[in-house]
């Protein structure tokens, strides 16, 4: 069974090793994540440690998926600080462990988080996600339109610069 859940910034610094392994295992599987080496923990633990530093600011939430007791997957929701960009928050760290996924986890994350922007009166998200990958599929079928690409936007854990894929949805 999969369990979803906000996580404050309490449980997430209690999860802090749990966040930085669902990380360490997607960078391992080629994940464009914004990380290079799957060895570099620290600063894996370190990126982690800022995010819950936003969450405690209130500027980001954090939605898990716990199969097992374990979490498996992540996403989190930023929002604008800027006041002209109230309506609008931003999607990132989309992240199943390799071994947890094929399950729908990565579609219920992201409707979860989509929950939860709108009840927050949120009537537009945004994200990037590397060009070409599975994950655009996914973003598509939940009714997310593309609005471009930028080349050579992030260097991969091979060592290309792959390009970048912007995307948005209006919610209802």
């Amino acid at each position: 069974m999969i369990e979803y859940a906000n996580l404050s910034a309490t449980q997430a610094q209690r999860y802090l090793a749990e966040l930085t392994d669902v990380l360490q295992g997607c960078v391992e599987d080629g994940a464009s994540v914004g990380f290079i080496d799957a060895q570099e923990i620290q600063v894996m633990t370190r990126f982690w440690q800022q995010r819950i530093a936003s969450i405690t600011d209130g500027d980001s939430e954090l939605i898990v998926a716990r199969q097992h007791g374990r979490i498996v997957a992540t996403v989190m929701m930023s929002c604008s600080a800027m006041p002209n960009g109230r309506h609008r928050a931003e999607i990132s760290k989309l992240l199943v462990h390799p071994q947890a996924r094929r399950q729908g986890i990565a579609r219920e994350l992201m409707q979860h988080a989509e929950q939860r922007a709108h009840a927050q009166g949120k009537t537009l998200l945004v994200l990037d996600t590397r060009s070409g990958d599975v994950a655009s599929e996914l973003y598509r079928s939940l009714g997310w339109q593309v609005a471009g690409s930028i080349p050579f936007y992030a260097e991969s854990t091979a060592g290309v610069l792959d390009a970048t894929t912007f995307m948005y949805k209006v919610l209802a």
